[in-house]
């Protein structure tokens, strides 16, 4: 019984091992770090999982798609996996069977002793793979090499489609981080790109992508390395959700009225915010914004309980939307208004 378990605990200590080296080890190379005889290494090797093989050059590997991950939750901690598995089965419109698999992996290690958490973890996993999701293998495909290219730090061929959907670029990429944007129901990936077959910058820059555009991905032998000083929450810090920007962030101000105050004050919507109650119950919202295009959908979604004071162009952008959906609906729009602030309505719509 003894000696089994040895087995077994040097069999994981080998899976820890090659997980933290995916270059590959020798088989002296663990018997060396394990302190044991290289024959005891190739005696534990044939009890070994198909997950771990070996490569041409004689280095062993583990396979990282395989099944590796053992995990010991307590109640508290189900109940964030409960919350993170909503999050993803609302947020995300496009199936997606690898996300079902682990959800439904999760669920039923739960079901003895958290059936009810475990009933609505299996019922997320059936979104992920329902048929009222978007079924497309397209993306599926490029988050899985997306993915690889991540986790084995090589570089990844992709074929980005520009949002007008004019044209596919091409591009050597080498991704960073992988982010979902519940906002836009998207998933976006974070890195470095060369452009390729086009005239323009011939160099590396730092990109992002959204995964949905990404017509194509194919996998390169050619490795990179994420800096060690990258990390995506400082890169994201300014960001209201995912664009990044290399200039100094945009102070935004917001007015909401008094109806809405109480609810804006609910939520911390960015790092960066401060509030001020005024007198007569109204908020103004500040905040230091990487993009603020990036903040027009949330923006609109206050209605006339918000008002953009700053910056200029922000402010300019909602008044062009506010005057097209009054010309929309069959108002007559004051050609000239002012930069006030509208108090009455016909103060913006001319009297």
């Amino acid at each position: 019984m003894k000696r089994a378990a040895n087995k077994a605990e040097r069999l994981l200590q080998i899976e820890q091992l090659l997980l933290a080296h995916p270059e590959g080890l020798t088989q002296a190379e663990l018997a060396r770090r394990l302190g044991v005889n290289r024959s005891t290494i190739l005696r534990n090797l044939a009890d070994a999982s198909r997950h771990i093989y070996e490569e041409p050059d004689g280095r062993l590997k583990i396979d990282h798609c395989a099944d590796l991950i053992n995990l010991r939750l307590n109640l508290h901690e189900a109940l964030a996996m409960h919350l993170a598995a909503r999050l993803l089965a609302t947020r995300m419109d496009r199936q997606n069977r690898h996300a079902a698999a682990a959800l439904r992996k999760l669920g039923h290690a739960m079901e003895r002793w958290a059936q009810r958490i475990s009933v609505h973890v299996l019922h997320a996993a059936d979104i992920m793979d329902n048929a009222a999701q978007r079924d497309d293998p397209v993306y599926i495909s490029v988050l899985e090499r997306l993915t690889e290219g991540w986790a084995s730090e090589r570089k990844v061929r992709v074929w980005h489609q520009l949002a007008t959907g004019e044209k596919v670029l091409e591009y050597l990429f080498s991704p960073y981080f992988i982010e979902p944007y519940a906002i836009g129901q998207t998933t976006h990936v974070i890195g470095r790109a060369r452009l390729l077959g086009e005239r323009g910058w011939s160099g590396e820059k730092m990109r992002t992508f959204k995964i949905e555009r990404i017509r194509r991905a194919e996998m390169t032998a050619e490795s990179y390395q994420i800096p060690e000083d990258f990390d995506p929450r400082v890169y994201l810090s300014d960001a209201w959700g995912i664009w990044s920007s290399e200039g100094e962030p945009v102070e935004v101000a917001l007015r909401f009225s008094a109806q809405v105050a109480r609810r804006v004050q609910e939520t911390r919507w960015h790092r960066s915010e401060r509030t001020e109650l005024q007198p007569d119950g109204s908020l103004i919202w500040r905040a230091r914004i990487a993009e603020p295009k990036e903040m027009i959908p949330w923006i609109r979604g206050w209605g006339a309980d918000v008002e953009v004071l700053e910056p200029k162009a922000l402010r300019e952008t909602l008044m062009g939307e506010a005057k097209a959906m009054a010309e929309l609906y069959g108002w007559r729009v004051s050609s000239s208004p002012t930069d006030k602030r509208s108090t009455t309505l016909d103060d913006f719509f001319g009297g």
